[in-house]
């Protein structure tokens, strides 16, 4: 490790010199650099300079070290044969920058599934809290916004129990709620209205299973895939159910769908509080985070930004709307105070009038 003269004010430059097998330098580096080049996005103040098998790291001495803690966990991961892209990357900083002493591969844990060479695993903090939750308790609500994986990760876990015949069946279902689009716009009979928004459900199923399987599961009814309006008046005994998209229901269909639990059955309800496309005051999400909190084997999980596993750019989206919703709340709550006082200050005035007018002589 060689030292860098630098003036007394500033921070002593160091540079960290990391050998790495050829090999695991290719996994590392990523096609183009890419996970190069993520590395150096999370850490700004590090300079990475890759000569052979060697990599230089220049920076000051907290921010070198952090990141030859990160690129050791990487190479582990490499080793096991556990797969990382750009986001396990910016993931993984995260994760080591809140505790140093973590190690990657035992917080990620073993995969849920393993399907056509591709391994299905929680990869932040959040998830790995998540898919324990959903192991310890009867019903787990997977609150969070878009990518963060709550709605695949619970289908993984379904899969997972079926395979282990922990269930006997699994139950996907979402609310049909029109975003825009109207449903009798859309052509074809009542299915075919519907098969659209269960269309990434089934995508996902195919993902996690032989393609060719799972239409003799569907027509066997061993996997069901259905609107939340087919649930009324039933009983799920001995399954693994999933409601997807829960922002989406009102308070009594959320009551109605908890309610169909049976003997042997475990629910995962997923939705983002944020993209509720039902009247405002009327999701049945935002009212069961009140009405249940505390109530014994139900948990409520709740990702956020951290946990986005799709491109860097969605977390980024994901602050900007979450801060522009609280500019918005800020403000309309300013409105509401000012047009308070304002009622106040006439409801005054107009008092003082009423007592004027009694006082005049007839």
């Amino acid at each position: 490790m060689a030292v860098d003269d630098h003036d007394s004010s500033e921070p002593t430059r160091v540079d960290v010199h990391l050998q790495v097998e050829g090999i695991a330098m290719v996994r590392l580096l990523g096609p183009h650099d890419r996970f190069l080049r993520s590395i150096e996005k999370q850490y700004p103040g590090v300079s990475v300079h890759v000569r052979g098998n060697e990599i230089t790291l220049t920076g000051s001495a907290s921010d070198t070290d952090a990141v030859r803690r990160l690129i050791d966990q990487l190479q582990l991961m490499i080793r096991h044969g556990e797969p990382f892209g750009e986001s396990a990357v910016a993931a993984s900083a995260r994760m080591l920058s809140s505790d140093a002493s973590q190690s990657l591969s035992d917080l990620l844990g073993q995969a849920i599934l393993t399907s056509r060479g591709t391994s299905i695993r929680p990869k932040t903090t959040g998830q790995k809290e998540y898919v324990d939750a959903i192991d310890l308790n009867t019903i787990v609500f997977g609150i969070g916004p878009a990518g963060t994986g709550k709605t695949y990760l619970a289908m993984a876990k379904a899969v997972q129990a079926l395979q282990r015949k922990e269930v006997e069946r699994i139950i996907l279902t979402r609310p049909a709620v029109e975003a825009g689009e109207r449903l009798g716009f859309l052509p074809g009979t009542l299915t075919d209205k519907i098969d659209p928004y269960l269309r990434p459900l089934y995508d996902a199923l195919n993902e996690m299973m032989d393609p060719e399987l799972v239409p003799k599961l569907l027509a066997a009814g061993t996997i069901e895939v259905a609107p939340l309006a087919y649930m009324r008046g039933r009983t799920l005994s001995s399954s693994f159910v999933v409601l997807d998209e829960a922002q989406n229901t009102t308070p009594e269909q959320m009551k109605m769908f908890l309610t169909r639990l049976g003997f042997g059955s475990k629910m995962v309800v997923t939705g983002d509080i944020t993209q509720v496309d039902v009247p405002a005051g009327a999701s049945g999400l935002r009212l069961v985070t009140r009405v249940l909190d505390g109530v014994d084997d139900i948990h409520f999980s709740r990702l956020t930004s951290a946990d986005v596993v799709r491109h860097s750019l969605v977390g980024r989206i994901v602050d900007a709307y979450t801060e522009y919703d609280a500019q918005k709340q800020a403000q309309r709550y300013e409105a509401e105070q000012a047009r308070e006082f304002a009622d106040r200050a006439e409801r005054r005035t107009r008092g003082t009038g009423d007592r004027h007018l009694k006082r005049r002589p007839s």
